[in-house]
């Protein structure tokens, strides 16, 4: 496994685009595609929890061997579409780094909420859909982790800036 330093943000992006996993990027990363100069390591997503979409996502993490960040080792842990319609939240290790499947985001809903605002960017040559700043801003504040509560500033300013731009 990896550590969260040497996490592959752009081979988790090609194995969610290759598959046709349908996710909405949140967290760290979106704020990056909007403009943030915060780093993150990990990357956090709000999945579509239909059948199907499921499918595509447990086949498009399979070969990075995912298993639950900060279980003990040797923990059974079964990656399966079974296991995911089990639960709603997930956070993994897998061996192109952290990932964070949310099925639900306070502030933000489910995935079909999440994509009704969410834009699409291109990111390592595949287009992705990531929360808007509003969006993001509303997560982040609704997360209420310090580190959330603390970029907020910088985004509210990111959005006044765009919205200075477009006037």
């Amino acid at each position: 496994m990896t550590d969260a330093a040497d996490a592959d943000i752009s081979a988790v992006i090609e194995a969610f685009a290759r598959a046709k996993v349908e996710v909405v990027i949140i967290g760290g990363i979106a704020a990056t595609i909007l403009g943030s100069a915060r780093v993150t390591y990990d990357i956090d997503v709000c999945d579509n929890r239909t059948p199907e979409n499921l499918t595509r996502l447990v086949a498009a993490l399979a070969p990075y061997r995912p298993y639950l960040r900060g279980a003990p080792p040797g923990l059974p842990f079964e990656w399966s579409e079974r296991t995911l319609r089990a639960g709603l939240n997930f956070t993994l290790q897998t061996t192109i780094g952290p990932v964070d499947l949310l099925g639900e985001v306070a502030g933000g809903g489910r995935y079909d909420d999440l994509a009704k605002t969410a834009i699409s960017a291109d990111l390592f040559g595949f287009t992705i859909r990531c929360l808007d700043l509003d969006a993001l801003i509303r997560t982040k504040r609704a997360a209420g982790r310090p580190r959330d509560l603390e970029a907020i500033a910088e985004l509210e300013a990111l959005r006044d800036e765009q919205r200075r731009l477009e006037a």
